[in-house]
């Protein structure tokens, strides 16, 4: 996903980029993709809240009983976590890049007003 939505992203910075006018169809795929990237953050922001809910119990878990079984469980949600935290963090950035890519598109003066919105 990572490498499809960042050949996506220079895709569509290539095509601003130029001078020429962007079709409504180039806009109309483009509001999709950004449906499609809001779906698929949305579906990992669950994966990583209930990761860390996990995080949390097995936590609790180990604090009280001091088992090792917790300790070794506690480690690999951990192991797995910390990706899913970085995944999402670029799945966030990537969606408030695709919409700063569109209010560009149809010459939105958002981008003005908002400056200071990362790239």
């Amino acid at each position: 996903m990572k490498k499809y939505l960042t050949a996506y992203l220079e895709y569509i910075d290539k095509l601003l980029s130029g001078n020429t006018p962007l079709s409504e169809e180039i806009k109309k795929e483009h509001l999709r993709q950004i449906q499609f990237m809001q779906h698929e953050r949305l579906v990992h922001l669950i994966v990583t809240v209930l990761f860390a809910l996990m995080m949390i119990i097995c936590t609790s878990v180990l604090v009280i009983t001091e088992s090792p079984v917790f300790l070794l469980l506690t480690l690999l949600i951990l192991v797995l976590l910390i990706p899913y935290i970085m995944h999402y963090y670029f799945l966030e950035n990537s969606v408030q890049k695709m919409y700063r890519q569109y209010n560009a598109m149809t010459d939105s003066k958002l981008p003005e007003l908002c400056t200071g919105m990362r790239n």
